[in-house]
């Protein structure tokens, strides 16, 4: 069997909605030379006769069945089993316009040195009705600039090289939320990334709700691969290569390099009401959290975090109701109202 040109790594978990449309996008592409692995992380819907039914009509798509061992552990399989030079992603719930593979093949095929190649997005509901679009930065410093602040890319948008993203590991456990961002950085330190200015992908927002706990999560490790990343800058060391998961904030984390932000995170997680009525936390966990420089989505929980608190029944004598409001107000006055006085 010839080696197809791009292996498209569909991981999927109870999909059965919107995962059709998803292999219906991809099967349509101008580029024909493709594999679909379609790896069904232990879905319990009507995922995996889709999957079947697919595969039994076009030879292309791969189907590859594994018990519920989380993305991270599925998109890794995609990577041990895919056979092209080429790796894209397109999550279940997401489209992939015509031309997407042939666009971003050429552009591999011309810069032998890029890595990790994205595009702009068409944003569009759960019936798959436009609501706007995604534009990250394209210019090479300003892309270069923003990566290190935050992730830019477009998850189901990229295709990156499979030997690279071999020789690094793949996708890392201990950055569950964001385990993408930190493979974009890693990548980036081995060759040149870009993202085009065309929309290539239509990336679907539907009614899944984001618990506070899993956007703490992902906050928590997107600091956690900046760390490591200016580790690796300065020092020339990856430090979370000795994580073998996610790091328990709520655990004595010593003098780990995420030390900083185990204490920042026990505060932030108290956006979460269940949590905020029963966590013991030290009058530092307040301080690390408030005075750090948090970003305008950190910012947000903390201030839902003080408000929590504020309704708590008890609390330490150190987290006077003043002290508390003053808190809430530096972080973000009109916002402080907001949340004080019933709005949003």
């Amino acid at each position: 069997m010839s080696k197809p040109r791009v292996s498209v790594l569909m991981p999927v978990r109870n999909g059965a909605q919107w995962l059709p449309v998803a292999i219906d996008s991809v099967l349509a592409q101008t580029l024909p030379d493709f594999e679909l692995l379609v790896i069904d992380d232990g879905s319990t819907d009507r995922t995996p006769e889709i999957v079947a039914d697919y595969a039994a009509r076009d030879a292309r798509l791969r189907p590859i069945r594994q018990e519920a061992l989380g993305l991270v552990a599925a998109l890794n399989r995609g990577l041990t089993e895919a056979r092209a030079d080429l790796i894209a992603r397109l999550d279940a719930d997401d489209l992939a316009l015509p031309e997407r593979l042939a666009q971003q093949v050429a552009a591999m095929d011309a810069n032998p040195r890029l890595n990790l190649l994205g595009s702009w997005a068409e944003v569009i509901d759960g019936e798959g009705r436009a609501t706007g679009r995604l534009t990250p930065p394209s210019e090479p410093q300003h892309l270069r600039d923003t990566l290190a602040r935050t992730n830019p890319f477009i998850h189901s948008s990229v295709m990156l090289r499979a030997d690279v993203v071999r020789s690094l590991g793949g996708y890392r456990r201990a950055f569950e939320a964001a385990e993408d961002y930190d493979l974009w950085l890693r990548l980036s330190e081995h060759g040149d990334m870009a993202i085009a200015s065309d929309i290539l992908v239509r990336y679907r927002e539907h009614g899944g709700n984001v618990t506070v706990r899993k956007s703490a999560r992902q906050m928590f490790s997107a600091r956690l691969a900046i760390r490591a990343a200016v580790a690796r800058a300065s020092i020339g060391v990856d430090p979370a290569d000795k994580l073998t998961g996610p790091p328990d904030w709520r655990a004595d984390v010593g003098n780990s390099f995420y030390a900083t932000e185990a204490r920042v995170f026990r505060f932030l997680e108290l956006a979460d009401p269940e949590i905020a009525q029963t966590a013991k936390l030290s009058p530092d966990d307040l301080d690390a959290a408030t005075g750090a420089d948090l970003n305008h989505r950190e910012r947000k929980l903390a201030q839902t975090a003080i408000v929590n608190l504020l309704r708590r029944s008890s609390r330490p004598a150190a987290w006077s109701a003043p002290k508390l409001i003053w808190r809430l107000f530096t972080l973000h006055p009109p916002r402080a109202l907001a949340l004080l006085f019933g709005s949003r």
